[in-house]
């Protein structure tokens, strides 16, 4: 399936993370420094989740769980929790991220390089990940720590 690329914003904004495991937990990064409102659901929470700003719920998700997400991200180590995720979601009209399952979600997480406001993002639609997150890390040697001018004139050029 094709994708629509777009960079949403999401700060302020209610986001449903179902899990608390490694992948829930770079997924959770990620939103909260996009300025996320995060409500993190799992009977079993990495101890790094203690540390962030998060709603933490120490349950198993449940469907009510989404009201008034505007994004659900299902990361859980259980295939059937994710998906009952994703149609739940699906019900409510929020799009959903399955983490272990590309063809059930609405939208990807690309692998992302960012410097000051620059971020490129680079999918392989869900194929391979381990290719995008290689062709992330070569363009962040390539960069190094570039800093990127935000000058007037370029956001003029649009």
């Amino acid at each position: 399936m094709p994708y629509y690329p777009i960079f949403l914003s999401v700060k302020d904004k209610p986001v449903l993370v179902a899990g608390a495991g490694n992948v829930a937990l770079r997924k959770v990064r990620g939103l909260l420094n996009a300025g996320a409102r995060v409500t993190v659901v799992a009977p079993e929470v990495l101890q790094e989740f203690e540390e962030l700003p998060v709603r933490l719920i120490r349950r198993k998700v449940r469907a009510r769980d989404l009201d008034g997400a505007l994004l659900a991200f299902a990361a859980t180590n259980d295939r059937r929790a994710n998906r009952a995720v994703a149609a739940a979601a699906l019900k409510r009209g929020i799009p959903a991220n399955v983490a272990d399952a590309p063809e059930e979600c609405d939208f990807l997480t690309p692998a992302r390089v960012t410097r000051g406001k620059l971020q490129i993002a680079i999918s392989t639609g869900g194929e391979n990940p381990r290719l995008a997150a290689t062709l992330r890390r070569k363009l962040e040697l390539m960069m190094g720590a570039a800093k990127t001018s935000t000058g007037k004139r370029g956001s003029d050029d649009r």
